[in-house]
C-alpha cells in the first residue's frame, strides 16, 4: 500500500444532522477537507461524480480550486461517466486544472453508473450511434479524449486565423504526463483488461457487476491480477497504477459509536443484487476499533494486491469529522498495511 486517498460522493441536502445542507456547502467543505488531508499526510482526494442529483456533477472547479489550496496531494475522479462527456471540452478542462496541480490530477473515467435521469445523457445532446450501446458511445468519448490529451490534432487549421498554419489544431492547453494519469472505473474482470491493454490505469470500487461465488476481495483481486498481467502482455513502458475503494470506518469515541454501530452489524459482509440488470456482489464496509480494522484490511487480498486505497468518507457529517476519521486511519490503520507518510 503506497498511497491512501478519500473519496468523496460530494452528497448535499437538507437532512437530518446533515452538514452540507447546500450545493455550496459540499463544494467549500471538499476544499477544506482536501486541505486537511494533506496535513495528516494522506495522499489523494479524489470525488464521485453525478448527474442530475444532489452530487457533486461538474469536478473540474473542484479540482482546480483544491489545486491552488495544497501542494502535494493527488486529486482526481472516481468516476466520471464518459456518456455525459463532450470529449474535446474535458480534454481543455483537464489540462486546465492538471496545468493548475502542477500535475497532480488522476482522472478516473468509466461507462458510468445507472443515474437518477432516464436517459440522462441525451438530455445532454450524447445518444448512441446506430448499432452502438451506452457503454460503446461512452467507450469512443473515451477514445477521442484520450486521443486529444496526447496532442494530436483534432480539428482543420482555417490558414486567415490561424496565422497561416494548416493541417490538424490540437485542443490547447495541453499538460505532458496526462495521459499516463487516466484511470477507468472497471466494473468486471473484462474490462480491467480492456483498459490494461490500452494503458489505462485500474480504478476498482465496492462492487463488481459479476459473481463467481468467492468473496468480493477474492474476486477482486483476481481482477487486478488479469489487469497487470493484460498489463505485460501490452508492453506498455510505463508501470501501471490499481485502486480500490473500501468503506473504513474507525470507532474510537461515542460519536463514532454514535454514527457506525448499527454498519458494523449491518454491513460487515458481502452483498450479492443487481445493478443496470446485471448480478453484482458488493464488498463489506470495515467497522469498528482501529486494531481490529488493520487485521482484517491485512487480510484483504485485492487491498494488498492494490497501490493506492481509497477511503469512501461520509462527507454529510462534515470537515471535522471526517478530518478525524482520516486521521485515525491514517494514525492507526494505514502504517499496519505498509502505508507510510510521504
Amino acid at each position: 500500500m503506497q498511497r491512501i486517498g478519500f473519496l468523496s460522493f460530494g452528497h448535499w441536502g437538507p437532512g437530518q444532522g446533515s452538514r452540507t445542507r447546500t450545493a455550496a456547502d459540499a463544494l467549500l467543505q471538499g476544499i477544506e477537507l482536501a486541505v486537511a488531508a494533506e496535513e495528516l499526510g494522506v495522499d489523494g482526494a479524489f470525488f464521485r461524480v453525478h448527474h442530475f442529483a444532489r452530487q457533486q456533477a461538474s469536478p473540474f472547479p473542484l479540482l482546480s480550486a483544491i489545486a491552488a489550496r495544497t501542494r502535494r496531494i493527488e486529486i482526481g475522479t472516481g468516476v466520471i461517466d464518459m456518456r455525459y462527456e463532450n470529449p474535446l471540452y474535458m480534454a481543455e478542462e483537464a489540462a486546465a486544472a492538471d496545468l493548475i496541480s502542477g500535475g497532480r490530477l488522476q482522472l478516473g473515467i468509466s461507462r458510468g453508473s445507472p443515474e437518477p435521469a432516464r436517459e440522462g445523457a441525451s438530455a445532454f445532446g450524447y445518444r448512441p450511434q446506430p448499432g452502438e450501446t451506452d457503454a460503446d458511445m461512452a467507450r469512443r468519448h473515451t477514445a477521442v479524449f484520450r486521443k486529444a490529451i496526447t496532442g494530436a490534432g483534432m480539428a482543420e487549421a482555417d490558414p486567415r486565423y490561424a496565422g497561416g498554419a494548416t493541417g490538424l489544431l490540437p485542443v490547447q492547453p495541453q499538460s505532458p504526463g496526462l495521459a499516463e494519469r487516466i484511470w477507468w472505473g472497471a466494473g468486471s474482470r473484462k474490462t480491467a483488461v480492456w483498459a490494461a491493454e490500452l494503458g489505462m490505469n485500474l480504478m476498482s470500487s465496492t462492487l463488481l457487476t459479476e459473481d463467481t461465488g468467492v468473496p468480493f476481495h477474492e474476486l477482486q483481486a483476481e481482477q487486478i491480477q488479469l489487469f497487470r498481467d493484460a498489463w505485460a502482455a501490452a508492453g506498455h513502458t510505463h508501470a501501471p497504477r490499481v485502486s480500490v475503494s473500501r468503506s473504513v470506518l474507525p470507532i474510537v469515541d461515542e460519536e463514532d459509536n454514535y454514527y457506525f454501530a448499527g454498519s458494523a452489524l449491518r454491513d460487515g459482509r458481502d452483498q450479492v443484487g443487481v445493478i443496470d440488470g446485471l448480478t453484482a456482489r458488493f464488498g463489506k464496509s470495515y467497522v469498528g476499533a482501529p486494531d481490529l480494522l488493520a487485521e482484517q484490511l491485512a487480510a484483504d487480498a485485492a487491498v494488498q494486491a492494490a497501490d493506492t486505497l481509497l477511503l469512501t468518507v461520509p462527507n454529510q457529517l462534515g470537515v471535522d469529522f471526517n478530518a478525524k476519521l482520516l486521521g485515525n486511519i491514517a494514525g492507526h490503520v494505514a502504517p499496519a498495511l505498509g502505508w507510510s507518510r510521504q
